[in-house]
């Protein structure tokens, strides 16, 4: 799993292995990773999504893998004349090049044991919809819908599925001090279904039945675990 250090990684993580997988914990914080490992029984991987060097060593060290969880990730909120090449190469080299290198790797090994297996990516809003200030975390994001959309046609004979889970409004690290502006929090509540924001555990839950054999039939989806965001409206007329 890349990017099981905190968030949404970590709550799947927690899942898988509460459902009874050997999970393989991987990130770039390697002293955190090595506790919340052993408090679910797992291993801790060093791993560093914009290094090369440190994806080849990751996927050598993991071995033959049946599920790969993709997802680290990182962003930057900037207008989009804004941004700086060095920010945009950050966050391509994190959210999309690394995942695609990562995915390349683990990937080709698990077509060579002919075992079949899963690949599940951790996307966005921003893999379905479009939403001011996200430019290039956007376009990381969409490409990840893509790249599920395409290894799932490519490898569905090979018996791979390839799922990408889209989350919503999760409360993490990334967007904390965003939520805590009351003008966001109306917006919210005045917009969508369910009108609180979601927690990583709320995510988790679809990881692990797409981990599962319950998913054999299930290849090529972006499933938005948004409370409603994507798919619904709100007014305030009553009858």
């Amino acid at each position: 799993m890349a990017g099981a250090s905190r968030g949404i990684g970590l709550a799947i993580a927690k899942g898988l292995a509460g459902a009874g997988a050997d999970v393989l914990l991987a990130a770039r914080s390697l002293d955190k990773l090595k506790t919340e490992a052993a408090a679910i029984n797992g291993v801790a991987i060093e791993l560093d999504m914009t290094s090369p060097d440190s994806i080849r060593a990751a996927a050598e060290a993991a071995g033959d893998v049946d599920i790969l969880v993709n997802v680290a990730g990182t962003n930057i909120r900037r207008r989009f004349e804004e941004y700086t090449r060095a920010e945009y190469d950050q966050i391509l080299s994190t959210n999309l090049h690394g995942i695609f290198e990562l995915t390349q790797l683990v990937g080709r090994r698990m077509k060579a044991r002919g075992k079949g297996g899963k690949i599940i990516s951790i996307g966005s809003l921003m893999s379905i919809r479009g939403m001011p200030y996200l430019t290039v975390y956007g376009i990381t994001k969409g490409a990840l819908a893509q790249l599920t959309m395409t290894l799932a046609a490519e490898w569905g004979r090979d018996n791979i599925q390839v799922n990408c889970i889209a989350p919503g409004f999760i409360l993490t690290a990334l967007n904390r001090d965003m939520w805590q502006r009351d003008d966001m929090k109306q917006w919210l509540q005045g917009i969508q279904a369910n009108p609180t924001l979601g927690a990583p555990e709320d995510v988790a839950p679809l990881a692990v039945f797409l981990a599962g054999r319950g998913s054999n039939y299930i290849t090529g989806q972006v499933i938005a675990v948004d409370g409603g965001f994507t798919t619904t409206a709100v007014w305030p007329f009553q009858p």
